[in-house]
């Protein structure tokens, strides 16, 4: 039998305040920790729910350094962003705090203190990287060089973005500093190491034989590691950005943002209320974290393992992180700006909140990978949320305004589909709470959306807009039944879709219902007055969509110009001024175009190079239509050898750049020139 606890910590990953938040993240993380809290309070229960932005490490000194501004400066820009879209898409934290409060920086130095003091921390002296121009030891983040996997340029010394590989900065081919460009030498620094290799057995029997219920994703995993073997972890990082480690003599020195950053959770709640100690040191407090994939191996063996050298704290009791979510087929990306960021939807989309909080739902990650299509934002929104829910609850409302006037109308003797209805929607409750309480919040929305599913079919079935001129009393019962579904949606998805329950629940004229009202048949008194009814949704049109794909086609082809900017192809062989003088090259105006028969790629071109009117055939059928050539001047190597393609013989070549996006582009003069201009 399950234990029931007293109250609920549920905390959710820290933002990393380098920038806004996107779909990716509200998918694996924030809407699943909403749908969750909303819940719990829905039942009455005692629940907290923390998060905050996660301010110090690497990364924010990198884009600080960039944009000539600091770090301080960095995360006061992309805190407040974060927080405030949080708040407009109705997260319910009961506090959003950040990691560099005076409460956290106490709270933090405080934690490794009492480690360091206890001795349960390994001193160690390594070799690490250091750039002797900028005079400072390099983070991994810092470091770039040839990935030795698969030869990229540009891997970072944690990470080769391109292939994916976990990399170390000793790994990288031809390794430079981000800072100064130069090659860095190795030197000689102290740190402190948590000996996760000492916590196995704790972390075996807590989590391979107490915790098998956990999501499939997150236990294997954490198998994973513990079968690789655990090794001692840094706490501690050369660097100017952070939480300074609290030993004397050790300036220049300070806490490594992974032990940093989950303290982060105690000191919000330290924020929230005097009591914090309850929420985290009772075991009668049932603790759950809400992570990305990426994160589940600092809260699942780190952060426990750090609690339990600690001795004060309690342990949480489920981590159901989800995978990741892709966009339009590729992977998120912040740095090529590939992503549907949170406050840029919220002002593109007003008033649409809980299509995007539906959509990430019912596509979530749970257990493997997904991916978000506007098309299917598109879909979802028309399909289901108009079609079926907007549908049902605007039914049933104006039909009651108009045959009623708005006043519930009785509950008159129910028939045997009325009793099945009723059957079949209180057998949903149960299902719906197992599904919500074992975090499968995808089938729950299912549940959910099963209450307006069988309204709309309870009318079209029941016909009251027909039965109304035959049997008046039989259609009063019909649109009370009508309107204590409705009733009930306003519980069900509540967790989900808060902002359409609301509005749901003022246009019905009532006050907010508690969970276990979920079910009832009577939540609408018979002589109460609704309120007007007005569409809950609104269909999304092509051109919204179209829109959308438009700018994400733009950001691809931004990015592949950006990449192929960097990745020039090397300057070829030395010519001499003689060689280059051997070529002919001149202005040519194009006569005629065709393609040639029976290929993709070839036009045949009538061209006046000033000195002749010549054949040449180009492999351009792809990047050209014929009729756009005809009276286009070109550059043409005129002296190039003949050369006979599909029996055709070309008599010189047209001169051409390919683009980014490899797309072949004339070149030719900028003003109109006399054909046969030779050009050198």
């Amino acid at each position: 039998m399950s234990k029931e606890y007293k109250r609920y910590l549920i905390t959710s990953a820290l933002p990393y305040a380098n920038g806004p938040v996107h779909i990716g993240h509200l998918a694996g993380v924030y809407v699943p920790s909403d749908i969750y809290t909303r819940y719990l309070r829905l039942k009455g229960h005692d629940v907290i729910s923390v998060c905050g932005s996660d301010e110090h490490g690497v990364p924010i000194t990198i884009k600080a350094r960039k944009e000539g501004i600091t770090p301080q400066d960095v995360v006061d820009r992309y805190h407040a962003i974060i927080k405030d879209a949080f708040a407009r898409l109705g997260m319910s934290f009961d506090i959003y705090s950040r990691t560099s409060s005076p409460t956290h920086r106490v709270t933090a130095s405080d934690f490794f203190r009492k480690l360091y003091d206890e001795g349960k921390f390994i001193e160690q002296t390594s070799e690490q990287f250091y750039d002797e121009e900028a005079k400072q030891f390099l983070a991994d983040r810092y470091i770039v060089g040839t990935c030795p996997r698969c030869q990229a340029e540009g891997a970072y010394g944690d990470q080769c973005e391109k292939c994916g590989s976990t990399l170390s900065p000793d790994e990288l081919i031809n390794p430079k500093s981000k800072l100064s460009g130069s090659v860095p030498v190795k030197r000689p620094t102290k740190h402190w190491y948590l000996p996760l290799d000492q916590y196995d057995s704790f972390l075996r029997e807590w989590i391979l034989e107490g915790h098998k219920e956990w999501k499939s994703n997150v236990y294997g995993q954490c198998k994973s590691w513990l079968d690789t073997g655990l090794q001692p972890r840094a706490v501690s990082r050369d660097l100017d950005w952070g939480i300074p480690v609290p030993v004397e003599g050790e300036e220049g020195k300070v806490l490594y943002v992974w032990f940093d950053a989950p303290i982060g959770y105690i000191s919000a709640t330290k924020d929230l209320t005097p009591d914090w100690e309850k929420y985290w040191k009772d075991e009668d407090t049932k603790m759950v974290h809400f992570i990305g994939k990426d994160n589940i191996v600092f809260h699942c063996i780190v952060f426990p393992s750090m609690l339990k050298a600690h001795g004060d704290y309690i342990l949480p009791e489920n981590v159901p992180a989800n995978e990741f979510l892709n966009l339009e087929g590729d992977k998120i990306s912040t740095s090529k700006n590939w992503a549907v960021w949170l406050h840029e939807y919220l002002d593109e989309f007003p008033g649409k909140e809980d299509v995007l909080r539906y959509v990430l739902c019912a596509n979530a990650p749970e257990t493997k990978d997904n991916d978000f299509t506007w098309k299917d934002f598109q879909a979802r929104n028309n399909n289901e949320l108009v079609a079926i829910l907007g549908n049902f609850v605007n039914r049933a409302l104006v039909l009651t305004k108009k045959y009623y006037a708005g006043v519930v109308p009785a509950c008159g003797e129910l028939t045997d589909y009325d009793k099945e209805t009723i059957a079949e929607l209180a057998g949903i409750k149960a299902q719906l709470e197992s599904n919500i309480e074992n975090y499968r919040f995808r089938e729950a929305l299912k549940d959910a959306m099963n209450f307006a599913r069988i309204g709309n079919k309870y009318l079209a079935d029941t016909e009251p807009w027909k039965v109304v001129k035959s049997d008046p009393e039989r259609v009063k019962t019909i649109l009370n039944i009508a309107l204590q579904i409705t009733a009930n949606i306003t519980i069900a998805i509540e967790p989900f879709m808060p902002f359409s329950a609301a509005k749901i629940l003022g246009m019905l004229n009532l006050e907010k219902f508690g969970w276990d009202n979920l079910g009832s048949m009577s939540l609408v008194a018979e002589g109460h007055t609704i309120g007007e009814a007005t569409l809950l949704f609104e269909k999304i049109e092509d051109d919204v969509i179209e829109a959308q794909l438009k700018r994400l086609a733009d950001i691809k082809a931004a990015n592949a110009a950006a990449a192929a900017a960097e990745h020039v192809t090397e300057q070829k062989e030395e010519c001499t001024f003689d060689d280059f003088q051997k070529m002919d090259i001149r202005v040519s105006t194009i006569l005629e175009a065709e393609k040639i028969a029976k290929t993709k790629k070839l036009l045949k071109l009538t061209v006046d190079t000033g000195i002749d009117k010549r054949t040449i055939v180009s492999g351009i059928a792809e990047h050209f239509t014929p009729e756009e050539l005809v009276g286009r001047q070109v550059l043409v190597l005129v002296n190039l050898a003949p050369r006979e393609m599909k029996g055709v013989t070309s008599q010189g070549m047209i001169l051409m750049a390919e683009d980014a996006s490899g797309k072949l582009e004339l070149l030719a003069p900028e003003h109109k020139t006399n054909n046969g201009a030779i050009v050198g």
